[in-house]
């Protein structure tokens, strides 16, 4: 009987369709995707600072820079690019635009690593400003990079995209096992041909 191959073909198309459609690849370009890694350097001076933000629990290891797909917590790393910074005094903070309303802070430290992370809980979608400040030998750099955040809005546009292909990978499993949808099918695209 043709049944568990058709079974065995419809989870193919299933696991396809989710893997190809997953919100990782679909947000995969919102950030630090290799073709927009130079948006995602702030300049402090001389230096360069990488800005980079994951949300683990929605997308999994994806970075962005330039918009953070959906509201909620999100992991924040400024790693440093060449090691001068590492021994300098260092200032972040993330600011609501255009309110100005500071979310986040940490107060001027150094970061031997070179890296800094943190998480923020974004509460509201919108325009955002990630700030590292150089305070060192008396001198204080302050540069910045605007961000995005849940620019989308209510139900994001990976979820109507895995949304739809569950639906049309539904659809063909039924035309390929259900003998009556198919000649249905059938004969409508027949019509449409004609």
């Amino acid at each position: 009987m043709r049944t568990p191959n058709l079974i065995k073909s419809g989870l193919l198309v299933l696991g396809t369709v989710f893997a190809a459609l997953s919100p990782t690849a679909i947000w995969a370009d919102g950030g630090a995707s290799s073709g927009e890694s130079g948006a995602c350097r702030i300049e402090v001076g001389p230096h360069l600072v990488h800005f980079t933000a994951y949300q683990p629990q929605l997308t999994g290891t994806a970075e962005y820079c330039s918009e953070i797909p959906e509201t909620g917590n999100a992991s924040i790393v400024f790693d440093y690019e060449g090691k001068a910074l590492r021994h300098m005094t260092v200032e972040f903070e993330i600011t609501k635009q255009p309110e100005g309303t500071r979310i986040f802070y940490k107060a001027p430290s150094t970061h031997p690593t070179g890296t800094f992370n943190t998480d923020v809980n974004f509460t509201m979608p919108g325009d955002y400003v990630a700030h590292v400040t150089l305070v060192n030998e008396g001198q204080t750099i302050d540069s910045h990079i605007p961000f995005k955040v849940g620019a989308h809005g209510g139900v994001s546009l990976s979820t109507y995209i895995v949304i739809g292909a569950v639906l049309m990978a539904i659809g063909y499993i039924l035309y390929l096992s259900n003998p009556a949808f198919k000649a249905a099918v059938d004969r409508v695209t027949q019509r449409k041909v004609a």
